[in-house]
């Protein structure tokens, strides 16, 4: 049922009266269904090929936030994943991922390639 005939169906007043109370219409809910917001983005080393000038070894974390960087980063890599993490940060939905909280990210150095997973770290 689209919005207009839903209200032609009741009168204003009772509108009200549904959208205070539990209602079984799920357009009248959607605060409740809103994401939680996103604190933070994970950069976790998900492959190593070659030796990273740094020393990045599979599994190290780095958390980027509006209040800084925390942990052990490459500046190069850093550098080139600002972007990203910045829009994922508020919440951009990529189109072309599968997973919209998770992307992959390679560091600049093609000759040692180090691929960072970023990941949206969402509110408790």
């Amino acid at each position: 049922m689209i919005r207009r005939e839903f209200c032609r169906m009741l009168p204003c007043a009772a509108l009200g009266t549904i959208a205070l109370s539990a209602s079984p219409f799920p357009f009248l809910k959607e605060e409740a269904n809103m994401e939680k917001k996103v604190k933070a983005v994970a950069a976790k080393v998900i492959s190593v090929k070659g030796t990273c000038g740094l020393g990045h070894k599979i599994g190290d974390v780095v958390t980027i936030s509006e209040t800084g960087v925390q942990g052990h980063i490459c500046i190069h890599a850093l550098y080139s994943m600002m972007p990203a993490a910045f829009a994922m940060l508020y919440d951009v939905k990529f189109p072309w991922l599968e997973n919209p909280d998770k992307k992959t990210h390679p560091c600049t150095d093609a000759a040692n390639p180090v691929v960072f997973e970023l990941a949206k770290v969402r509110e408790v």
